[in-house]
């Protein structure tokens, strides 16, 4: 048996484009001699879909398009995801299911089992686990077909009470496949080679999975579907953030072979690597799928937005980005010339404005209110404002999406203006900890200087006052990076941080400026997810919790 894993890039209901990219994909794999193409979680409508879910006509439309697919299911069978109704009158309206269509008609239904509710997922909000597991015959052989996290419950902390394949392992199967829609996290890739290794050599059947690839506004998917031989030995390995087609055979003694030369890497990507490749994905699709062309930002010769600025001009191409210079009577000559260094580097295009005068008619405007009141945060913030009005301005009369140029420990410890710095499209960087920045900025110059070395290596500051450094505001990058990873990521308590050597005034108040800080996330664009624990869908906490305050 010849199978096609296809490795494709959908759009959230956007069924005319999904559909005629599985249908062409069938018909690819036809001609170069498959007998079944698998695809991926929810191919049909996109995943996730959220709350499109509940519309009827949105799952009317997923059938729609299963029959049209179905049509060209002649002489080879293909396995789609789709939301489908659940026509029995207990539990959800809905179920995550997987076709397999052969001749022309759906010849099995497999319903997903294990609904992930945790983090970024949401799934048992909408579909109803299923309860009933059988194995599809094809070719002679016996295929165990289930939906991702159907095979992650081998964990050392089992999050089910069953495991499909403990059932379907009693009707002797030949193959596993697993459809997958596996969000990427810097992390991801080898925890889930590792589950999958486990699911291969527990049941010792060889596994192909498939996962889908492209941004869905936060959510990154990172493709890299992987073959494993029945002890578990990883065999093959699709590349990453691209889209793929790649066959195999199954052999009459369950062996899987192929003829394509193997990307199966050796030595896996540093986090930095995966971080960018993922970031320029997210950027793309984002405006791609949305409709737009041309980004804006505000460039101020620091790292954050000359990172940003450099990974908008890989994703979009430079003529695309519009990077505007707005500086204040507090803007150092040299942070100015950092800015236009990096716009001749990337050749993109810059306007610089001026906000001195802005800002000092809105302090005059308040002279009565503020009554002489020394400077604080308060003409801080005017001039951050000052800068968004103009962005979001040029915004609108020219058709620009403006890129935020937050990082995640500004993001964290609410070190930034709602309004002002905080505002745009789509947030590029608001997973990515400042010292992370630092090595996105490296990684962009391996082969030349792009970012100057200037915005690299000079002390970070707001410039919103004479002489400010970000470190009058908070500890030093490396170590606030290293507490807030512990209490966001790894969700440790300040006991347990203290404990591991940080100073424990320091460790309470970067905690409690984290928790007073969640109503200004609540304000913020999507963050870009590239770690385990984001900012945004995947972290819930109240605004008005008392709890580490």
């Amino acid at each position: 048996m010849k199978i096609a894993l296809a490795q494709l890039n959908y759009h959230i209901g956007n069924f005319e484009s999904n559909t005629a990219k599985i249908i062409s994909h069938i018909q690819e794999a036809k001609q170069n001699g498959a007998d079944l193409v698998v695809f991926a979680e929810l191919c049909v409508c996109g995943y996730p879909a959220r709350d499109f879910l509940e519309f009827n006509e949105f799952i009317e439309l997923c059938d729609e398009s299963a029959k049209k697919i179905a049509e060209v299911c002649i002489d080879v069978a293909c396995i789609i995801g789709l939301p489908t109704f659940n026509h029995k009158t207990e539990g959800k309206d809905l179920n995550n299911s997987a076709y397999f269509i052969e001749d022309g008609k759906v010849k099995a239904i497999v319903n997903k089992a294990l609904l992930p509710n945790y983090d970024v997922f949401d799934e048992y909000r909408y579909f109803e686990p299923s309860t009933e597991f059988n194995c599809i015959e094809f070719k002679g052989k016996k295929i165990a077909l289930t939906i991702c996290e159907d095979l992650w419950n081998t964990i050392e902390n089992p999050l089910y009470i069953t495991r499909p394949m403990d059932s379907l392992i009693h009707q002797q199967p030949d193959v596993m496949i697993n459809i997958a829609a596996s969000p990427f996290a810097y992390n991801h890739d080898e925890e889930r080679i590792a589950i999958l290794s486990d699911n291969a050599s527990r049941y010792k059947l060889p596994l192909l999975y498939v996962n889908q690839v492209g941004a869905q506004t936060e959510l990154i998917f990172d493709g890299g579907s992987l073959v494993f031989d029945n002890t578990g030995k990883l065999i093959d390995e699709l590349p990453y953030f691209e889209e793929n087609m790649a066959y195999y055979t199954l052999g009459d003694d369950d062996v899987i072979t192929f003829d394509h030369p193997s990307t199966l890497k050796t030595e896996r990507p540093a986090d930095i690597e995966q971080i960018y490749q993922a970031i320029l994905l997210g950027i793309r699709d984002y405006f791609y799928k949305s409709g737009f062309k041309q980004a804006i930002l505000g460039l101020s010769g620091g790292i954050d937005s000359a990172v940003v600025c450099a990974l908008a001009a890989e994703a979009l191409g430079a003529e695309n980005v519009m990077s505007v210079l707005l500086p204040s009577r507090f803007s150092s000559d040299h942070s100015l010339k950092d800015a236009e260094d990096l716009v001749a580097n990337l050749g993109c295009k810059s306007e610089t404005i001026a906000i001195r005068n802005i800002t000092e008619a809105i302090e005059t405007s308040l002279h009565p209110q503020f009554n002489n009141l020394p400077f604080n945060i308060a003409e801080e913030n005017i001039q951050s404002r000052s800068r968004a009005i103009l962005l979001m301005a040029m915004c609108n009369k020219f058709g620009y999406i403006l890129l935020n140029t937050s990082n995640k420990s500004e993001a964290a410890v609410g070190y930034g203006t709602l309004y002002g710095d905080m505002c745009g499209g789509i947030s590029v960087i608001g997973d990515v900890y400042k010292t992370q920045v630092f090595e996105l900025a490296r990684y962009i110059n391996r082969n030349k200087e792009i970012i100057p070395i200037n915005s690299i290596v000079k002390p970070p500051s707001a410039e919103l006052r004479p002489d400010q450094k970000d470190t009058d505001s908070l500890p030093e990058y490396d170590i606030l990076d290293k507490i807030l990873e512990g209490y966001i990521e790894h969700r440790l308590s300040s006991a347990e941080i203290i404990k591991m050597g940080y100073d424990e005034p320091t460790v309470r108040r970067v905690i409690r400026l984290i928790n007073l800080a969640e109503h200004k996330r609540y304000q913020t664009p999507p963050i870009l997810r590239v770690s385990p624990k984001a900012f945004g869908m995947g972290r819930r906490m109240p605004i008005v919790g008392k709890y580490l305050s």
